[in-house]
């Protein structure tokens, strides 16, 4: 898989999978989508869901997709694959596909991530995907992942979670302000200590997930090998 993100949640499992694998509990921490819920299906069949993401106010592109997962597996760990696609010229993502794991350990549950996709628009799209898409969508995964921990270990909703970190923006933006009439012997510091002063702790942070495994990539589930695509 192209991407990777892991956090370590201290949480009871069953909260975590109720709010990761619940649509309506999932878009309310995930930053990349603004709405998912499941569609009918037969019987016995992988469960099918529509997702939608604003990119822009008056601009929403959306898709189909096809989940499954495994609760009580030998080795004690749970999982989950995921096949979408969107047909809509306008997303950049035609298809993709990834997979959660849920790693009990001493210390927490290592819920981690690993997925990919395809691009459109040819090579346009394809070096705007290395040079912004990929870096933006590991970013809100990694973003979104800890926003989930701070609501299932520190009970901070999603909507809270996002207050502060809008908040936290504001007076970061607003010390660099300060410093303006001071000149540029100001500014610098300033401007450095908005970017590298640590964030909050009721506020979500990217930086406090793992973008790499920590030892030799685990094989991607056999799940996802069995999963058609939407």
């Amino acid at each position: 898989m192209g991407l990777y993100i892991e956090a370590l949640i201290r949480t009871d499992p069953e909260r975590l999978w109720a709010r990761t694998q619940d649509p309506g509990q999932h878009q309310r921490w995930d930053l990349r989508f603004t709405e998912i819920s499941h569609m009918p299906g037969p019987p016995g069949s992988a469960q099918r869901f529509r997702y939608a993401t604003r990119v822009l106010p008056f601009l929403t592109v959306a898709g189909t997709g096809t989940s499954a997962g495994e609760r009580h597996r030998e080795d004690g760990e749970r999982v989950s694959a995921l096949r979408f696609a969107s047909p809509e010229r306008l997303s950049p993502l035609s298809e993709g596909s990834g997979y959660w794991r849920y790693v009990p350990t001493a210390d927490g549950i290592r819920f981690l991530t690993g997925y990919d996709y395809r691009t459109r628009w040819g090579r346009f799209g394809t070096v705007a995907d290395r040079l912004v898409l990929r870096p933006l969508m590991g970013w809100a995964t990694a973003w979104s992942f800890d926003r989930l921990r701070l609501w299932c270990e520190r009970d901070i909703s999603p909507a809270r979670s996002l207050a502060y970190a809008l908040a936290e923006i504001l007076l970061r933006v607003l010390a660099v302000a300060a410093a303006l009439p001071f000149g540029p012997a100001a500014v610098l510091p300033a401007a450095l200590a908005a970017l590298l002063a640590p964030p909050s702790r009721r506020t979500p942070a990217a930086r406090r997930c793992l973008r790499r495994p920590p030892g030799r990539p685990a094989a991607t589930p056999s799940l996802l090998a069995r999963l058609e695509r939407p």
